[in-house]
């Protein structure tokens, strides 16, 4: 897209938005500041770099066999630093544990350190990225349907410890890179029918977090996450949203909404007023369920829409985190990332566009015609106009152009990774 053509089609729309109170300068300065965390796992179909042979495990699966799936740490890194080439802005990336850089040696999970992951860092620091983490329950020998919540004190003790090390890591990560880790807990634990006790296994599953979190850090920010169900554990998940909410708030730790793990009429946007009342802050996984938790490619659609606007009209995006959380081996998986990270920093800034000041006004006045006429009128604005000259700002391929640059990009590496 010609540059000239941005920028024209820019000035107009920032009269048009100006003549509704909105200032699109101001909006393009705050979107720049809205860092999303990227999934490493999307680049190789979630299989890390472990090499203890399990296969994928806890309710998830990755459909697809698309050619060019990253099989070391080289080519996942070269992966995303192509595709953030395509993504305007500055983010983070969240790393699973699984994808430490093991050298070959088989280290269980028990005993992960942080010097396995020394190399994410020194790499994550050229490349201007920070750094999130996550602990892996799943795809090992010991998981099982049950991991912290395991009546099997062996098995259980095994999992407490793997936690307390990804938050030793977490935590030398926010060292290393002046700026908090995220380190996001999710366990798949759950049952294929609905258990007689399931008291039982959530004051396990409690007094493992309670366990896991004695030691007090002060570089990493602790997250938990519920599911809805997994495939194989349908009847029964230890960790709710309502068990994760309730320790969310007695604790005062993170708690992470994954906008797959609701029911589908479910909406996520409707819960973030009332968790800002009582947890310190909310860490979003953004991902688009199908009929269920498919994790398929973020696209700018009415749920994300909605959560963006609820996010911004609070006033919270210091207080809420947004990192990605889809994995599709269907298509060309450096295009997955670009078009979920645009689709999300597009529902950003549409959100940053909306009069709310002029809503408000109208609202408070009991003027609903007015406000909802208004809020019709939005979805015709130059909003586009405004996301093209953010990828102008930011040097990145406007509009359409980055998929020409996926497509040479694919054709580049597709013959050396058959």
């Amino acid at each position: 897209m010609e540059e000239k053509i941005i920028k024209k089609s820019y000035e107009i729309a920032k009269e048009r938005y100006a003549a509704i109170g909105v200032d699109t300068d101001k909006a393009l300065s705050q979107i720049g500041q809205l860092s999303i965390s990227l999934h490493c796992w999307q680049a190789d179909d979630v299989h890390g770099f472990e090499n203890l042979g399990s296969s994928l495990t806890g309710g998830i699966q990755v459909t697809g066999n698309y050619p060019g799936r990253a099989r070391n740490i080289d080519e996942l890194r070269a992966d995303l630093v192509k595709a953030m080439s395509l993504i305007p802005g500055r983010h983070r990336l969240n790393l699973h544990e699984i994808y430490g850089d093991f050298g070959g040696e088989l280290t269980d999970r028990d005993q992960v350190e942080p010097r396995h992951f020394q190399s994410w860092m020194e790499w994550a620091r050229e490349n201007h990225l920070k750094l999130d983490f996550n602990s892996t329950s799943f795809s090992h020998p010991k998981s099982g349907n049950l991991t912290l919540a395991n009546p099997d004190k062996g098995i259980r003790d095994f999992w407490i410890e793997h936690t307390k090390r990804c938050r030793q890591i977490s935590e030398a990560m926010g060292k290393y890179q002046g700026d908090p880790c995220i380190m996001n807990l999710w366990i798949h634990d759950g049952s294929k029918e609905v258990p007689v006790n399931r008291l039982k296994y959530r004051k396990l599953l409690e007094q493992s977090l309670d366990e896991i979190f004695a030691v007090k850090y002060k570089h990493m920010k602790d997250c938990i996450e519920a599911k809805l169900f997994g495939i194989g554990l349908e009847s029964y998940t230890v960790g709710s949203y309502d068990f994760y909410l309730g320790y969310g708030v007695k604790n005062k730790k993170i708690v992470t909404l994954d906008t797959g793990h609701f029911h589908l009429t479910e909406s996520i946007a409707d819960k973030i007023s009332s968790m800002l009342l009582f947890t310190p802050e909310i860490m979003l996984h953004v991902s688009r369920p199908v009929r269920w938790d498919s994790d398929h490619v973020v696209i700018l659609n009415d749920d994300l829409q909605d959560l963006a606007r609820e996010i911004v009209r609070c006033d919270a995006l210091k207080r809420v985190h947004v990192g990605l959380d889809y994995f599709d081996a269907t298509m060309n998986r450096i295009g997955a990332y670009v078009i979920g990270t645009r689709a999300t920093q597009k529902a950003f800034l549409l959100a940053l566009l909306e009069p709310q000041k002029k809503l408000r006004q109208y609202e408070e006045k009991d003027l609903l015609f007015q406000r909802l006429a208004l809020q019709e009128e939005q979805k015709s604005m130059p909003w586009n106009a405004v996301w093209d000259m953010f990828c102008l700002q930011q040097e990145v391929p406007a509009g359409e152009d980055y998929i020409t640059e996926v497509e040479q990009y694919e054709k580049t590496v597709t013959s050396k990774r058959k």
